[in-house]
């Protein structure tokens, strides 16, 4: 579950950009692994989800969604659920000096 006190206020203004997605009214199973979705399969509906994003006006506005919500679950502005936890683990990570 994505972790609520990251989200932004619920306001119509900061979600507008989702109406302008590649992925609006598409299938969320296109972005999002069924239970027991594994390997070459969960890679190949990654990697489409992906070619998806990659047309996407808002995949920037997406990204930053995703990881300041720090969405668990699907592809969200082009990247996995586990790049994302690689990217937030990387900025938590306090570098040394």
């Amino acid at each position: 579950m994505a972790n609520l006190a990251h989200l932004p206020m619920p306001l119509q203004e900061v979600y507008e950009w989702q109406y302008e997605s590649a992925c609006q009214g598409l299938e969320s199973a296109r972005f999002f692994s069924p239970d027991a979705e594994r390997g070459a399969r969960r890679r190949e509906r990654e990697e489409q989800a992906k070619k998806i994003c990659g047309t996407c006006p808002v995949l920037r506005q997406c990204r930053e969604h995703a990881l300041s919500a720090r969405e668990p679950y699907g592809v969200w502005g082009g990247l996995t659920e586990h790049e994302r936890a690689d990217i937030i683990a990387a900025r938590d990570t306090p570098m040394a000096s």
